[in-house]
């Protein structure tokens, strides 16, 4: 296996791994052009890295970091983890995990402080997961939809 940063040609899977899940379904519409307009920034933005785990030449896994430089904890950078995805046929091979540590290590890598997520509260397997690998349930988080 293999991450790599993504490519405009893999966003249509990154959505379809998206949409593939009970939140996904109701939010995402693969096929909207919305999608390519937002990996054009995405992936015009240094700040941004959406990667890819390829297996023999097929998508099996996805994520999007953002590196936030902040002035709080002594001008500290931290990495945000978002859209952790992995495709069904995948799941339980721990291909999550790896993912997981990629961004770890791409956020060490880059000098960050710290790596934080969020993760819906229906998420519970997520949250242990999450847990598994070290990271403390420590905030809570708001959201405001716009």
């Amino acid at each position: 296996m293999h991450i790599r940063r993504a490519r405009r040609s893999d966003v249509e899977e990154i959505v379809a791994m998206l949409a593939d899940d009970h939140l996904g379904a109701r939010r995402e519409q693969p096929g909207d052009p919305a999608y390519l307009r937002a990996f054009e920034a995405i992936d015009a933005d240094p700040n941004q890295l959406l990667a890819v785990a390829e297996r023999d030449g097929s998508l099996v896994g996805t994520l999007q970091l953002t590196f936030i430089p902040g002035l709080s904890r002594r001008g500290a950078t931290r990495a945000l983890v978002e859209a952790v995805r992995v495709r069904a046929d995948q799941r339980g091979g721990g291909l999550g995990a790896t993912l997981m540590e990629f961004a770890v290590d791409e956020a060490r890598r880059r000098g960050c402080a710290m790596v934080q997520l969020t993760s819906d509260a229906s998420r519970v397997d997520a949250h242990r997961f999450y847990e598994r690998l070290g990271f403390a349930a420590s905030h809570v988080g708001f959201k405001l939809m716009l």
